[in-house]
């Protein structure tokens, strides 16, 4: 008997219903990593006359970004890792790499839908309006500040084995980025820390969006984070790729 191997192609777009139909039943997870950087959008409406509009929205933006890469795609890989499902999905004529790309997939329309969102709320709520190149040129930045974090909790999932574990250091992470990366941008924590998370994931990203809103702002500054940002995502996911296992023995 003759066996037939599916192509890539079709395998790809089942992985991707799959991955859907999941990111569906865990709508309550995704409504609320959706809705926080809203909220605080939403509750900073009075700092936005002294802040500026691109400070608030680039600050719900990566804290977002945060939630979608650090709490959405780490704790689902490690969650699927420890039930075996990699360990099943290895077995079936699908590539590794197809496995992954779905994942990643899914949370990059996460991050357009974020995006968007901000940006609804920001204009109907708080009357903060871009130009258009600004807007266009804050979704492709996102884009890579979400494969930032993405490439982080990558980093996460690959060196550490156990699910409480990288859940534990994932929220962990996720926590002292708002704390020390919003504080510490104010000056709230001494000038060397702001420094550090000037240079920090959260400080690289925010700068970026800051400055994708308003591309007449854009300098060699900005240009530097994007380098810092891309170097962040090669590292990250290199050393994350590498040591990723498939399941927890």
């Amino acid at each position: 008997m003759e066996t037939v191997i599916p192509k890539t192609s079709t395998v790809f777009i089942t992985l991707l219903r799959a991955d859907v139909a999941t990111l569906f039943s865990n709508r309550r997870s995704v409504i609320i990593s959706l809705l926080v950087p809203v909220i605080i959008l939403i509750s900073w409406k009075g700092m936005i006359p002294q802040m500026g509009g691109p400070f608030a929205l680039s600050t719900a933006i990566t804290i977002g970004l945060m939630a979608i890469g650090l709490m959405g795609y780490t704790i689902s890989i490690s969650r699927d890792r420890d039930k075996g499902i990699f360990q099943r999905l290895r077995v079936a004529p699908v590539p590794g790499w197809a496995i992954m790309a779905s994942r990643i997939s899914i949370q990059l329309v996460m991050i357009m839908i974020l995006t968007l969102l901000v940006f609804i709320v920001g204009f109907e709520y708080d009357k903060i309006t871009l130009s258009a190149q600004g807007y266009l040129l804050t979704f492709a930045v996102a884009i890579l500040g979400g494969a930032v974090y993405l490439s982080l909790g990558q980093l996460i999932v690959g060196m550490i084995k156990n699910p409480e574990t990288v859940n534990a250091t994932t929220r962990l992470t996720y926590f002292l980025f708002i704390m020390v990366g919003m504080f510490g941008e104010l000056g709230a924590l001494g000038p060397q820390v702001k420094q550090g998370v000037h240079w920090s994931p959260y400080g690289s990203v925010k700068l970026m969006l800051a400055a994708s809103m308003e591309p007449v702002k854009w300098n060699n500054e900005t240009t530097t984070t994007v380098l810092v940002s891309l170097g962040y995502v090669i590292i990250f996911a290199g050393i994350g790729i590498k040591n990723f296992k498939w399941n927890t023995k």
